[in-house]
């Protein structure tokens, strides 16, 4: 007759009731410690069929703890995970947080309820096709856009971090995210308006009530930079505008704010003659409509505002922008172009790059190169040119 082993400690014999016959069953329930969370003990409790799996989960568990590999149950779902994360992004602006709320609200839709212990690579792939497909509804019911590569690395992105974040936790043993292949896909490059088309656009919006804000556009000027410009901050008699104050869409509502993208976005910048002549017609155009409509007129000091005297919303200026070009023959560009074709008609001027990422209100240089100036095919001529006149010694 074999000889009976000895149970460890942590696992006892027992005898259960059956649900439905009532026939008593034998199962090995296991007690063991798994260490220490906020000063109190913690001990995982499960049953077992058999004897051997009752031991063989004792040996994992405890080679878990002994190696600080072992992570504590949690109820934690993965929108808890996510709502979590955002409330500890302190640091960042409100664009930003804005932004990664809206990559993650379909994380958060799709596997909220999931416990985020059970997450696992297949559930991300499985949302970025559904994503890729355009399959998936808002939470009003209405059908989501297919999403690009671009965006759906975003939102790999932000789930990375916040998953990574429960790994430090301890919570998580691993970051599945991690294992997620990022989605390949030609990147939109920026496109800019050459020199002729510029003038095209200028001579087209000549008659434009609003010229003024797509001549500063032109400029290099950001959109919320323009929705927030106010007139104390031009000094048209010395040619100087103070650039800073923006006005942002933050989830669908503008928002004024100080806080700048960068030091370097804080920035006075001398007036472009042409532009001169615009603000001085747009400042003398604004004060006709405050005489006449009167007291409802709405002095808020924006430079750019209806005829209320009001501002405008950022998102606005983009579909009056589209507006205002759409009979031109030119490209069709984002408003946001106009700020790549200033960047890029500079370099071509041979403005030095040091001037070009000064005047754009970069703090860095090499961004500025590496995502605002752009080859275009005069240029790129230019250049073929050159290497003739460099054979020839000329």
């Amino acid at each position: 007759m074999a000889e009976r082993r000895q149970l460890p400690p942590q696992i006892r014999r027992i005898e259960i009731k059956q649900r439905g016959t009532g026939r008593l069953a034998v199962r090995y329930q296991l007690t063991v410690d798994t260490g220490y969370v906020n000063g109190k003990r913690k001990q995982l409790r499960r049953r077992y069929e058999t004897e051997q799996e009752a031991r063989k989960a004792l040996a994992e568990i405890q080679g878990k703890v002994s190696s600080g590999t072992y992570v504590q149950p949690t109820t934690l779902t993965v929108e808890q995970a996510c709502a979590e994360w955002l409330n500890s992004r302190h640091k960042i602006k409100p664009t930003s947080a804005a932004g990664y709320e809206y990559v993650l609200q379909p994380v958060r839709s799709e596997l909220g309820d999931m416990p985020v212990q059970k997450l696992t690579r297949r559930h991300i792939d499985d949302l970025i096709v559904k994503l890729r497909q355009g399959s998936l509804e808002r939470s009003n019911s209405r059908p989501r856009k297919p999403w690009s590569a671009r965006s759906c690395n975003y939102m790999l992105t932000a789930l990375r971090q916040v998953l990574d974040q429960l790994v430090k936790d301890g919570i998580l043993i691993r970051n599945v995210a991690v294992l997620v292949d990022r989605v390949s896909g030609k990147a939109r490059g920026a496109q800019t308006f050459t020199a002729k088309e510029v003038a095209i656009v200028l001579e087209g919006i000549a008659n434009d009530r609003n010229r003024h804000a797509w001549h500063m556009a032109l400029t290099g000027m950001r959109r919320g930079e323009i929705a927030g410009q106010r007139w104390q901050d031009i000094d048209l008699e010395n040619k100087l505008i103070r650039i800073g104050r923006t006005r942002l869409d933050i989830k669908g509502k503008a928002v004024e704010s100080d806080d700048v993208k960068s030091e370097a976005s804080n920035r006075t910048l001398p007036i472009p003659d042409p532009l001169l002549a615009e603000l001085r017609a747009a400042k003398a155009r604004q004060a006709a409509e405050k005489l006449k409509l009167g007291t409802p007129y709405s002095d808020e000091g924006y430079v750019v505002c209806n005829e209320a005297g009001g501002p405008f919303h950022p998102s606005t200026l983009s579909r009056m922008w589209k507006d205002a070009i759409a009979d031109l023959h030119v490209p069709q560009l984002r408003l946001h172009d106009a700020r790549h074709t200033c960047a890029t008609l500079m370099t071509l001027q041979k403005v030095p790059i040091v001037l070009v990422s000064a005047w754009l209100g970069h703090a860095d240089v090499s961004f500025t190169l590496r995502t605002y100036v752009h080859s275009q095919p005069d240029a790129l001529r230019e250049a073929a040119e050159s290497f003739g006149r460099t054979t020839s010694g000329t």
